[in-house]
């Protein structure tokens, strides 16, 4: 079973790979191309706005609500009633996704001041947000059709086309605002168009891997429809409990915009590589435990239940938590190796990596919180998250409004690190209730594996530390460097904090095997 889990992990997480390579690729022309200035902040407002509403709407209620549900009629009904089931919820989704994108696109003037109220006191930069939204936001109907199909698509085991199509985007705009933008006196609305095409593009994509299913669904309007009505359900509840990490970024873009010019590109530049550990591994580890923790259930086997998220949870600190030390050790090296060239001045990589040493804090609770939230969803309980949600991003608010908000009046001359600590640590909030929430219901039980584990993980954790500090050096130096010393340098100072992290595992007794079996 493990195994099984390990390799559709392992598929999804080198495409993924590849999609989070490709999209530091994009990060990277768009910083040289444009730096840190008025047009990213503009553009990354206008981008940012309809994928938090596809990931409040699709990745997260709607993926979490439809999965367990198309896997139960996958055991339990025929392959013409799953079908029916596919069609009639495209079609019910569909329409309100399409209602929801023309209020977006009317209302694109409302939506720029609410997401970013500071930039209408910018003037200029103002009207460009408002004007790439009206083409950015129709991206969010695309893309959250494209989450229905990657649902059916990863109940069925097929898990390489959904975690492929991110991909797509990437070279989309990477064509975009490398090739064409450059070219026109608009740039930024080339960059918004971008977003566009790449939506229809993706959604294209995924049509070959569900007609090979027989599951290409021809919309019907079918809301009385059993699945269809219990799917709608499960996602009411569902909307803030599973995207309280884009509630709070949104937040943090909020505020941000109220601050010096660039603060909303450096903590969008230091975002993207938090989610490069976790879109490599732990979204691709959620996406193929869902299935199989929706099947268990369905056949009323909580050992399976219970083992299966075990493993998910020590292969998850096993990999998430030097990752997150690396990225405390390695912020400034890694922002100017990947983002110092061009308009991305020195000052720009100083302060994305003091972002980024603030948002490495909370990728364990971010990673936590992927793994933990499918032992919910599978058992088609959205409620408790959302009341976990609702504490979490209470005291991610808080702390904005009675610190962040505070010291920024102050004259704190780097505010926009303590919107990242805020974030993370909403996150980690999140995942200790969670966890709580499922040993308390007795869903969950530690196997006796973690005694040995945690010491191990801690012991390697501090030895590759000290191995990073040692080996990145000044700061300020990397800056001076060509771009292949710092890549050179770089790429050593990585390798050889894994090196040193397994290789302090395997001398404390670790081995392959415990976290290949369950």
């Amino acid at each position: 079973m493990a195994h099984g889990f390990l390799r559709n992990t392992t598929i999804v997480g080198l495409l993924t790979l590849l999609s989070r390579v490709t999209g530091v690729i994009r990060d990277m022309v768009y910083l040289i191309s444009f730096g840190a200035g008025p047009l990213m902040d503009a553009f990354l407002v206008a981008f940012k706005i309809p994928n938090f509403m596809r990931r409040l709407t699709a990745e997260g209620a709607f993926s979490q609500a439809f999965v367990p549900v198309i896997s139960e009629y996958r055991v339990q009904k025929t392959h013409d009633e799953v079908r029916t089931l596919v069609s009639g919820v495209t079609g019910v989704f569909g329409l309100v996704l399409f209602a929801i994108t023309v209020v977006g696109v009317i209302a694109a003037p409302i939506l720029a001041y609410l997401f970013a109220p500071g930039f209408h006191a910018k003037g200029d930069q103002f009207d460009l947000t408002v004007e790439m939204l009206r083409f950015t936001f129709p991206y969010m109907f695309f893309i959250s059709l494209v989450a229905l199909g990657s649902g059916v698509l990863n109940s069925y085991g097929r898990f390489a086309v959904p975690a492929f199509n991110q991909t797509l985007l990437n070279l989309v705009m990477i064509v975009a605002a490398g090739v064409v933008a450059p070219h026109f006196p608009k740039p930024g609305l080339v960059l918004a168009i971008g977003v566009f095409a790449a939506g229809l593009v993706q959604l294209v994509a995924q049509f070959p891997a569900l007609r090979a299913l027989r599951l290409l669904p021809a919309p019907r309007i079918d809301r009385a429809h059993e699945g269809v009505r219990r799917i709608a359900r499960l996602m009411l509840p569902g909307i803030l409990g599973s995207s309280v990490a884009q509630v709070s970024l949104l937040l943090d873009t909020v505020i941000a915009s109220f601050l010096m010019v660039g603060s909303v590109t450096w903590l969008y530049s230091a975002d993207r590589l938090v989610e490069f550990p976790m879109g490599v591994f732990s979204i691709a580890l959620a996406t193929v435990i869902l299935p199989g923790l929706s099947s268990h259930h369905s056949e009323k086997s909580p050992e399976k239940f219970n083992e299966t998220l075990d493993w998910a949870l020590r292969l998850t600190l096993t990999v998430v938590v030097p990752a997150a030390v690396g990225l405390l050790m390695l912020a400034g090296p890694l922002i100017a190796t990947i983002f110092g060239y061009g308009a991305f001045t020195h000052r720009d990589v100083l302060m994305c990596g003091y972002a980024l040493m603030a948002y490495s804090l909370g990728l364990i609770g971010f990673s936590m919180v992927k793994v933990l939230a499918p032992g919910y969803f599978a058992r088609q309980d959205t409620k408790t998250p959302v009341k976990v949600g609702i504490i979490a991003l209470s005291v991610n608010m808080g702390f904005n409004l009675g610190i962040v908000v505070p010291a920024f009046l102050a004259g704190f001359p780097v505010p926009h690190i303590l919107l990242a600590v805020s974030t993370g640590l909403s996150a980690l909030v999140n995942s200790a209730l969670l966890y709580r929430g499922l040993r308390r219901e007795g869903i969950y039980r530690p196997s006796g594996a973690w005694r040995k584990l945690l010491p191990q993980i801690a012991l390697a954790t501090v030895a590759m530390a000290a191995f990073l500090w040692w080996i990145s050096g000044d700061w300020e130096a990397w800056s001076g460097w060509s771009a292949t010393r710092r890549a050179l340098w770089l790429g050593l100072s990585v390798v050889g904090g894994i090196a040193v992290y397994f290789g302090t595992m395997a001398l404390a007794g670790a081995r392959p095997r415990d976290l290949k079996h369950l």
